[in-house]
């Protein structure tokens, strides 16, 4: 695994710079076994005030370092999670899919049809182009990227997922994040993006364009949802695809011949 011990960097007060060529819950109920704790954190990457937020303990774990645990641990604590109201209506809860070795972490808003009946985020039309993508500067879902979204289960009609769903289910990202320590993370579309990197993000002027948080590269990038809606954006999205390249080339290198994977 990656990094040292202890919380994820970007998950802390951090005055964040921008790089790059272009400018109410209820109750837990987290399945068998689960331990659910509450704490005060500093929610940089959500908003910029402290809020109360669920910590998981992977049963087993609970005085180990967070790189003892595996995603199927966690995966396992999730259970059939009813934390938020989502559950009622999904198919198949949507957790990852890729190389818990990765340093590259791609992060959706939430699953569509097809990943609902399937099980795996981004293999419907979205997700063919999104690989198609990868594939161009050499990443690959099966090999060296972690490919993910913020809530894990199917929002009605495909609607945005509500602040108290993503909210519900963040905990759970914070976990496979900890656990995978990417070292560039990537968010598609507006949801993640405001979710992840800042409140205020406007997608459409600031894609392309790398945050840094005590070495975490953060990067907001277009759905690939609407880039099949809007193909006029097509080019300036694969040059996003050509910054991240270059980014991983600098930090990470290792992703293109020493990622093994799982």
């Amino acid at each position: 695994m990656h990094g040292s011990a202890g919380e994820t960097p970007f998950l802390h007060g951090v005055s964040p710079q921008m790089h790059g060529t272009r400018a109410a819950r209820r109750p837990a109920h987290h399945g068998e076994g689960a331990k659910v704790a509450r704490r005060r954190v500093k929610r940089t990457y959500l908003t910029e005030e402290d809020e109360t937020m669920p910590v998981m303990h992977i049963p087993g774990h609970e005085h180990q370092r967070p790189q003892e645990v595996t995603l199927e641990e966690i995966r396992a604590v999730m259970g059939e999670c009813r934390l938020c109201p989502l559950w009622e209506t999904r198919t198949n809860l949507v957790f990852g899919v890729g190389n818990p070795n990765a340093r590259v972490m791609v992060v959706g808003e939430g699953p569509g049809r097809n990943e609902d009946l399937q099980g795996e985020p981004f293999v419907g039309r979205a997700g063919q182009l999104l690989d198609k993508m990868l594939y161009a500067v050499d990443l690959d879902r099966r090999t060296n990227v972690y490919i993910t979204n913020i809530v894990k289960c199917r929002p009605p009609k495909n609607r945005d997922p509500q602040d108290d769903e993503q909210d519900s289910c963040i905990g759970y990202l914070r976990e496979q994040t900890r656990l995978i320590r990417p070292r560039i993370i990537v968010t598609l579309g507006r949801i993640a993006g405001m979710k992840l990197i800042k409140p205020d993000l406007r997608i459409t002027r600031e894609h392309g364009m790398f945050i840094e948080r005590k070495g975490i590269w953060m990067m907001p990038m277009l759905h690939p949802a609407a880039l099949l809606r809007n193909q006029s954006q097509m080019e300036g999205a694969f040059n996003d695809f050509l910054i991240l390249r270059k980014k991983i080339k600098e930090v990470c290198p290792e992703t293109y011949y020493s990622v093994t994977p799982n």
